[in-house]
């Protein structure tokens, strides 16, 4: 091993003696090549390294990983040996076209209730645009979403998304990011008095409707259950619709019956043991409160709390008690909740074209509001006889 060889990190000596192996058809197109947990073994390295040398050589079109079943060589590598154009470049690292976007989105976390949507759509708009989308979870934990936006810069992104956690303040790094006119756009929520590009949906409206529907229904004694609204706008905007459409129908919010304080459906918190003993919270709200008709959920996860323990305190849903959320996956099996859609896939792909605009020093809105539709599910009813 010559001494330049050995100067080099072990993950580029072991993807260079690799790429000349595939080169020289030691590994031919389709042939498995060694694993990481072989790689490791042969060369005396952990995992992590073997793992990057074959990350590297899949970025440079040499092989092709397959999930549960190893890493194979191109087929794209010719039956002539012509070499991908990486190779053909002497193994140098191909740039990447300022043609080519590089977004990164740092959000809370994602499920089928909601935010896989939100990533289709964003991963479509990437593929139209010719560009890429990098993913960063911060479940809801500030020191994790300023690391992620931190991380991201320094790899070079192009832009950002953001969809930040529940709190009571926006982190510092969002904050640098208005003063230094980076170019990115918030999801969900928007910041108050600060000109930053957010793309959410009309949550005022959304709420008011879905209430209007439970007094259709002859529902009066509501109650609301929420995450703590401070400082979270899509939060506060939902409360304030639910307010708005008491209003103006004449009947009371009484807020005896709201429920604000639900932790455990939040990010960190989203446990079999938090939720269990949110449910005994919500079964004593119950038995407290029996004159209680209905329940408007903020969220699909706080609904399905509600519904369990709605079911496990002896109440028929919807002949006793109707539960309405936001957002309910149309797969989820019974109850199928009467619940508002959001336009996710939409707001997916103009948060990723409005980054874009911003990059290009483009203006766009300072703030979207999409509406949202009314679903009626199998959870709410006429309101129960006495």
């Amino acid at each position: 091993m010559s001494h330049e060889s050995s100067s080099k990190p072990m993950y580029e000596q072991i993807f260079e003696a690799l790429r000349d192996q595939i080169i020289s058809r030691k590994y031919g197109p389709g042939e498995r090549i060694p694993s990481e947990k072989e790689l490791g073994e042969a060369y005396n390295v952990s995992r992590i390294t073997s793992k990057k040398a074959l990350e590297m050589l899949t970025q440079h079109g040499y092989i092709v990983r397959q999930p549960g079943r190893g890493s194979f060589v191109s087929e794209h590598f010719g039956s002539e040996g012509a070499a991908p154009a990486a190779a053909a470049q002497g193994g140098a690292k191909p740039r990447r076209s300022q043609d080519q976007p590089l977004i990164g989105l740092v959000m809370t976390d994602f499920g089928d209730s909601y935010g896989t949507g939100l990533i289709y759509g964003m991963e479509e708009a990437s593929r139209q645009h010719d560009g890429y989308l990098v993913l960063r979870r911060s479940l809801g934990v500030i020191a994790s979403e300023e690391e992620a936006i931190r991380g991201l810069l320094e790899l070079g992104v192009d832009g950002l998304i953001i969809f930040p956690a529940q709190g009571e303040y926006f982190n510092a790094e969002i904050l640098k990011l208005v003063i230094g006119q980076y170019p990115f756009v918030l999801l969900d929520r928007h910041l108050k008095g600060v000109s930053a590009s957010s793309i959410s949906t009309n949550n005022a409206a959304a709420a008011k409707r879905m209430i209007e529907y439970l007094f259709e229904l002859g529902h009066t004694r509501i109650s609301l259950l929420s995450t703590p609204p401070q400082d979270t706008t899509a939060i506060e905007e939902r409360i304030e619709g639910f307010i708005q459409a008491h209003a103006e129908s004449g009947i009371v919010a009484d807020r005896s019956l709201w429920m604000e304080r639900i932790t455990a459906t939040l990010p960190a918190a989203f446990v079999p043991e938090n939720k269990e003993k949110e449910k005994e919270h919500i079964k004593k709200h119950l038995r407290e409160h029996p004159e209680i008709t209905a329940l408007f959920a903020m969220e699909y996860n706080i609904a399905q709390l509600a519904y369990e323990a709605a079911r496990e305190s002896g109440l028929r849903v919807p002949e006793d008690v109707s539960i309405v959320c936001f957002d309910s996956p149309d797969y989820a099996g019974e109850p199928l909740f009467t619940h508002m859609r959001q336009k996710q896939e939409e707001m997916g792909r103009l948060a990723f074209e409005n980054v874009l605009k911003l990059r290009n020093g483009e203006s766009v809105p300072n703030k979207m509001l999409l509406d949202a539709e009314l679903v009626i599910g199998s959870s709410t009813g006429p309101v129960r006889k006495e």
